[in-house]
């Protein structure tokens, strides 16, 4: 969302509120139509009523404005990203000359003393002055990216990042996420949240991975349509707007490095890449925001077969379509498929685009799109649907009756919210891959536990990047929280020691005479290109550490914080392996929930493990080939969907009716035990593969999962859902672009080691 060369603003005193009966007078002061009030100021008329009223009032100017959001550093200081105080002048050219229709803090844009309150207050002068000075008085939309809870605002609950919350494989925890995100966003007074990241991950090197829901279509749409409803149905100071973002295909980097161009089949994008974005979008996300690469060569942003021929006239998306950072523009820097700017606002908006986020220039948008309509490039009745769209999510969102919040209550609706679920979600996010000689839990009569690794206290690599700003945590502000060494102390029996060492010689000194070694290793946090890593591998200083520490003789555990799976080298072979990924502010407590047993770990990777650097893209879906060497297939160190209990499992049997017509519903039924001798959650997958098939399929695909919980002892069945659209595919030869179908034919569907054929007529 933020470019690498944006200076971080120093941000800011704020203009002093006005009140809301100033507001509504202002309101009110619009010239009465017939008489009386206008009729988009009557809430209990219809929205379209409404829409159309005030539609027909606008000039071509002001809906040209409605069109564009901005940056509000560039409403401060000299509005060149000086940041400081508001500026009169600066506010009156972005919000009445120009009538921007949207603010934005990209990247953790703050105010100067980061607090709740100071956000609300920050957020209400703005809206005031748009409410108040222009000419209609029309309230602004306004956005952040807050994809891990409120994490632009310090004090807010860091939840786990996307790709943690993927490996929890539970829609009902990401809804309750999502909820709170929306909680803490509304009462700071924002109504529009950049989230949730519906991208598939495939490719490790890829900056933007720990962003996702992981690499499975299914898995990550499902949790993306569970954020979404948490967002849309939080139930705070005000209603929150969802986004559906980046559409599409942008988990596909040519390359590897963010933002770069992908060339993808038609039968690739149509049944892999598009699945998950459409079912986030039919959970009733209101805007989506589009991918900043090209796909096949053409930039998503200028795409009109995926901004209206998919999105509009396929799934009947009705809601507000922005672009990313930049990226109207960069059709003429960057991708160079325009002339000048007007033309590469025309390639936009004729594409399906409703609003560009133009950062830095109010006055350069309203010139170009002015200019494009002159040259015959846009016609207005393109510009009024765009504009309907985004005035009817304003309506929508009762942004006409209540655009401000109260920020005195800001502090006491953010700060330290909903930690029971940021801990739930860390404690499911756990993924236990190694547990050798049943190393774990940690035994009450260990006597000295040694926590080795850099990562072990630094609670802002922990939360990983766009957490306060947009690289991370900012140098010289630490994130509230709980570190891994923190929460191993706390949760450490009476009587056991815990040694954290003076450097790594020292650790190996120490580790000769303790009962168990927990390393913490990871990397550090970063942000869209700047994460970039086109080695996913654990540092050789780190690697070496490990090493050292396994010399000893001693039981070792590995905990991993890190934004993607990473090689592990010479770090691997301990006796126990913990992903932590990216845990947020609960992440020590987490940790040490884990390794003492206090929670029986439940997570299930969501994205697969390579075992040697040059093994991306690896996801496991992969196609089959005649090349029968490992590194030809599917191969991974830890596969999709791997993960340890401190119980025992089982898959008694999986049933379905033996015949079906492709258009049929199926209805599966699972019997799983739980045999061991303490409860736990089991994350329960069911895949698909066909025996033959006209067009190449994976050995096997996610069609359905569930979570179940089994006490010790417990046997249950479980029934899961398989629609259609889980078996179709493009059919046809390498040209293939038609619609999707079920084929008829046998699927064999599979749930542990227990197989069910189905027949499809």
């Amino acid at each position: 969302m933020m470019p690498t060369n944006a200076p971080r603003p120093a941000i800011r005193r704020l203009l002093v509120l006005a009140t809301a009966a100033a507001c509504i007078a202002a309101v009110a002061a619009v010239p009465a139509q017939a008489g009386g009030d206008p009729t988009y100021t009557n809430p209990n008329a219809p929205v379209d009523v409404r829409v159309n009223d005030l539609l027909h009032r606008m000039t071509l100017d002001e809906k040209i404005g409605q069109m564009d959001q901005i940056s509000v550093v560039n409403m401060q200081g000299d509005c060149q990203w000086s940041g400081g105080a508001f500026t009169e002048s600066c506010m009156n050219d972005v919000l009445v000359k120009n009538a921007a229709g949207s603010v934005l803090s990209g990247g953790g844009a703050g105010p100067s003393v980061n607090t709740p309150e100071n956000w609300a207050t920050m957020v209400n002068t703005v809206q005031q002055y748009a409410v108040t000075h222009s000419r209609l008085h029309i309230p602004i939309l306004y956005g952040v990216d807050a994809v891990h809870g409120h994490n632009n605002v310090l004090g807010a609950t860091i939840f786990p990042q996307e790709i943690g919350m993927g490996s929890t494989w539970d829609p009902d925890l990401v809804k309750a996420e999502g909820a709170s995100a929306a909680r803490s966003v509304a009462a700071t007074g924002i109504d529009w949240n950049f989230a949730p990241v519906t991208d598939i991950a495939r490719d490790q090197r890829w900056g933007r991975y720990y962003e996702t829901y992981g690499e499975d279509p299914l898995l990550s749409g499902t949790l993306a349509a569970a954020a979404v409803k948490g967002i849309q149905n939080a139930g705070g100071a005000k209603d929150v707007a969802a986004t559906v973002k980046h559409f599409a295909g942008y988990g596909e980097p040519g390359n590897g490095h963010d933002r770069v161009p992908g060339d993808v089949s038609l039968r690739y994008l149509q049944d892999t890449l598009l699945p998950s974005y459409k079912q986030a979008i039919d959970a009733g996300a209101r805007t989506v925001m589009v991918n900043s690469g090209a796909i096949n060569g053409i930039p998503a942003t200028a795409s009109h077969y995926l901004l209206t021929d998919v999105l509009r006239k396929k799934w009947g998306f009705d809601g507000v379509v922005v672009s990313d950072w930049q990226d109207v523009r960069a059709l003429q820097t960057s991708y160079h498929v325009a002339a000048d700017y007007p033309e590469a606002i025309a390639k936009a908006v004729n594409a399906g685009l409703d609003m560009a986020m133009e950062p830095y220039d109010a006055q350069g948008w309203s010139d170009g799109l002015r200019t494009a309509v002159q040259r015959g490039l846009v016609s207005t009745r393109r510009i009024d649907q765009s504009v309907r769209r985004i005035l009817t999510l304003k309506f929508e969102l009762g942004l006409f009756e209540h655009p401000y919040v109260d920020a005195s209550k800001a502090d006491s609706r953010v700060l330290g919210a909903d930690t029971g679920v940021a801990r739930q979600a860390a404690d499911e996010s756990q993924v236990l891959l190694r547990n050798d000689g049943g190393v774990l839990p940690i035994a009450p009569s260990t006597k000295k536990i040694v926590v080795a690794g850099s990562y072990a206290d630094d609670i802002n690599d922990q939360a990983g990047g766009w957490t306060v700003g947009w690289q991370g945590v900012p140098d010289g502000v630490t994130l509230p929280g709980t570190t891994i060494l923190q929460g191993i102390k706390k949760a450490a029996p009476s009587g056991t020691q815990v040694v954290r060492p003076s450097s790594d010689a020292d650790a190996v000194a120490q580790a000769r005479d303790a009962d168990l070694t927990v390393v913490v290793v990871g990397e550090k946090a970063a942000a869209e290109g700047a994460a970039d890593s086109p080695r996913p591998e654990l540092s050789a200083d780190q690697q070496q550490l490990v090493a050292s520490l396994k010399a000893t003789g001693k039981p070792v555990v590995t905990v991993v914080v890190a934004g993607r799976p990473l090689v592990l080298g010479d770090a691997d072979g301990t006796q126990g392996l913990l992903m932590s990924w990216l845990p947020g502010s609960e992440g020590g407590n987490a940790v040490a929930d884990v390794l003492f047993g206090k929670v029986n770990p439940s997570g299930r990777l969501s994205a697969s493990w390579p075992k040697d650097i040059g093994n991306e893209p690896l996801y496991y879906q992969q196609l089959p080939g005649t090349n029968s060497g490992p590194e030809s297939s599917y191969d991974a160190a830890y596969p999709f969907g791997a993960g340890l209990s401190y119980t025992t499992y089982g898959i008694d049997s999986i049933k379905a009716a033996a015949t079906a017509r492709t258009r049929d519903t199926l209805h599966l039924t699972v019997g799983v035990t739980n045999s061991g001798d303490r409860a736990g959650d089991l994350v329960l997958p069911v895949y698909v593969s066909q025996p033959s098939s006209d067009v190449l399929a994976p050995a096997r695909k996610l069609v359905a999962f569930t979570r179940v919980h089994l006490g010790a002892g417990q046997s249950r069945s479980v029934t899961l859902s398989v629609p259609p659209s889980e078996l179709a595919v493009t059919p046809g030869d390498i040209d293939g672009a038609g619609p999707q179908q079920v084929a008829p034919g046998s699927y064999v569907f599979t749930a542990g080691t227990r197989t069910a054929t189905v027949t499809l007529r």
